[in-house]
């Protein structure tokens, strides 16, 4: 039996509010790679996956509060559900 290689989350992982809303961003990676994969969870249960990768868990985190400020935190946020796509009400 093969192990699996270990989930290795960061410190700097940690939830983030604005206007009344939090999400939880999520820095990790596995044991046996070097790079970094950034998710942000809302309270739903949805998440939002980046397609790339950093190279350390500052350059993780910036781009997590860079898009949470530029994109607002509400388009991290999915419907109550947890499923599917959804349309945001601005």
């Amino acid at each position: 039996m093969k192990n699996e290689p270990e989930l290795i989350v960061s410190k700097k992982s940690q939830p983030i509010s604005s206007g009344g809303e939090t999400v939880y961003v999520e820095i990790y990676r596995l044991e046996n790679e070097k790079r970094w994969a950034l998710a942000i969870d809302d309270e739903f249960g949805n998440t939002s996956i980046w397609d790339n990768t950093f190279k350390s868990e500052k350059a993780a985190i910036l781009e997590a509060k860079k898009s949470i400020l530029e994109e607002g935190i509400n388009h991290f946020i999915g419907p109550e559900s947890g499923k599917g796509e959804w349309v945001k009400n601005t």
